[in-house]
């Protein structure tokens, strides 16, 4: 029988309202020691049943709601879980894609979970340490519901933000069930190949929440020229390409990112020496554009929530309108000024107003077209808002 832990006021009133955190604070310091994995009840201060959860006493997010009731976390209730998240893909539009997000932590109730599929291969990361103690039983259910030809298996390192500054990343994932795949894999999204690697780095090479916000971008870049700032592997390069864009310019500080972005080209049949691809800091490449007079018909800014290079740090908070600034000066009237952010902690409002500093540092005063998110196989729950972390906005810029 699970233990009882008893939880503060201000955590009781969140749990009541649907929120499946409890975040560390003073009540917490009182629960006796448990282990990272323990399946507990958490009560009131008067006894008072709220939530059955995952202990993690190393997080801080010291537990993790599984269910608002009484339960046994066995392999019954995680196939349950896992069939329930199938059903969620099956209704949303994945027919020309074979890599995406199959169990999306919070918003499949499976908090710090996350599972995606590239092609026959599953890859399971593991947000919090708390599912490392019931991995068996979770790989046994993945394999019984979904049928993969194999799964691998990434734990997040705690300080992933300053290991990816300095490179240190390393091989973080491994197979644990069924055969070894062939890195780099080839998987399709809207009728595009891409490479990824499930054993490689933080990230597999392939964001697949912006698969959605990918195939608007090929709608609207025939015939023009193109600049994509911090680039990565070049998934929105290589759409703008097949779409017809003029020109491509794909801009990133690891030049290994840039080199597996000229492979994607390559195997989608087309020539990466008809575009460019600049290795260096995006803030420095585009003040020497602005120097150069050099033009665009659409920029695209989608950078990480941190980045570090030799020349200057970036933040969501603290970079946005400085480069929103001088990617403005680049655009021809009428062009295209596209700005996403995975930032958890920066919403769509906080978004806007770095966005409408930059415009009036550079004079202009552009319009949104369209604003959109993550897509389907994304979900979240309407109780957990942090779950709705990607902005991605359209804007046309236009001269004051």
């Amino acid at each position: 029988m699970s233990r009882s832990l008893v939880v503060g006021p201000e955590t009781v009133r969140m749990l009541e309202l649907g929120h499946p955190w409890v975040i560390a604070d003073r009540y917490t310091k009182l629960w006796p020691r448990g282990r990272s994995g323990d399946v507990v009840r958490l009560t009131s201060g008067d006894g008072r049943f709220l939530a059955t959860a995952l202990l993690d006493p190393e997080d801080r997010v010291v537990a993790r709601v599984l269910e608002f009731a009484p339960m046994q976390l066995d392999a019954d209730w995680l196939r349950k879980r896992l069939m329930q998240a199938l059903r969620r893909r099956e209704q949303a539009d994945l027919s020309r894609t074979n890599a995406y997000r199959l169990v999306n932590g919070e918003g499949d109730g499976l908090p710090g979970l996350v599972v995606e599929r590239y092609d026959a291969y599953l890859l399971v990361q593991l947000y919090a340490r708390c599912w490392e103690m019931h991995l068996e039983v979770l790989l046994a259910a993945l394999a019984e519901t979904v049928h993969p030809a194999g799964i691998y298996l990434k734990t997040r390192p705690r300080r992933t933000r300053e290991l990816a500054a300095k490179g240190q990343t390393g091989k973080l994932g491994r197979l644990v069930w069924g055969k070894k795949a062939s890195f780099p894999m080839r998987v399709q999204e809207n009728g595009l190949y891409f490479l990824v690697d499930l054993e490689e780095g933080l990230h597999t090479g392939l964001f697949l929440d912006q698969r959605r916000n990918r195939e608007d971008f090929m709608r609207r870049v025939k015939e023009r020229r193109v600049l994509n700032l911090f680039a990565f592997t070049g998934a929105f390069s290589v759409a703008a390409a097949a779409a017809g864009a003029r020109r491509v310019v794909s801009v990133d500080a690891a030049g290994a990112y840039l080199a597996r972005a000229q492979d994607n080209f390559r195997i989608n049949r087309t020539d990466p020496r008809n575009h460019e691809f600049i290795t260096g800091d995006c803030f420095q490449v585009v003040a020497d554009f602005v120097k150069e007079n050099r033009r665009f018909d659409a920029v695209l800014m989608d950078p990480p929530s941190f980045s570090t290079t030799r020349q200057s740090q970036f933040t969501t908070r603290g970079g946005t309108s400085d480069l929103v600034a001088q990617s403005l000066r680049l655009l021809t009237p009428g062009g295209l000024l596209i700005c996403s952010s995975n930032h958890q902690k920066v919403d769509v409002a906080d978004f806007l107003k770095e966005i409408r500093r930059g415009a009036l540092q550079a004079g202009q005063e552009p319009r949104v077209l369209a604003s959109y998110g993550q897509p389907e196989d994304f979900p979240y729950a309407v109780t957990f808002p942090e779950g709705r972390y990607l902005k991605y906005l359209v804007m046309e810029a236009l001269a004051v």
